[in-house]
């Protein structure tokens, strides 16, 4: 398995198909935040993909005002999932979800605070223990929580199997014409 993952996460897209740089995002969330700091707050990011071969891989950033209302933003990247390996697809979305948070988590640090991030900045991982995916739990936690981030799994990370998963996108199919 190939894991070499170019990224992109200089744009991303709202839930209401508005066009954001990084750093508008950035100033949303601020923005965001500011409108009742008083709030709990939750700052999630999660990534989904559909099927295999060259896939486009739907990353959201979700800040959740706890109990009233949240703000999502989705980058997409398109990367190469071998046929058919589970693992494969897995460990992309994990890695592309891991590269977003080190791009971001400086600037909310800075913004949020150091103990902001330590209780409430979470990644979502579309894993959990029914289905396929149960055998690589220990795996993928282990990984991202050896990068010091928390790490949440099916079923609650809604941030990978609801909102990521909205925008993930299968890849073409080319028809093939019989002789």
């Amino acid at each position: 398995m190939k894991h070499d993952i170019k990224y992109n996460f200089s744009n991303f897209i709202t839930v209401s198909r508005k066009q954001k740089t990084f750093l508008e995002m950035i100033d949303d969330i601020y923005d965001f935040i500011g409108q009742d700091p008083d709030r709990d707050y939750r700052i999630v990011i999660g990534t989904d993909s559909e099927g295999y071969g060259d896939v486009i891989y739907a990353t959201a950033v979700v800040v959740h005002r706890v109990g009233n209302g949240a703000r999502a933003f989705i980058c997409k990247n398109k990367v190469h999932t071998a046929y058919r390996v589970l693992r494969d697809k897995i460990y992309n979305e994990s890695m592309l979800s891991f590269g977003l948070a080190q791009e971001l988590s400086p600037f909310l640090a800075k913004m949020l605070g150091e103990d902001f991030m330590q209780s409430n900045f979470v990644i979502h991982s579309d894993i959990g223990n029914n289905g396929d995916t149960k055998d690589m739990i220990k795996e993928i936690v282990g990984m991202v929580r050896g990068y010091g981030f928390q790490v949440e799994i099916k079923p609650d990370s809604y941030g990978a199997s609801s909102v990521a998963d909205r925008f993930a996108v299968p890849p073409q199919r080319t028809a093939t014409v019989a002789p």
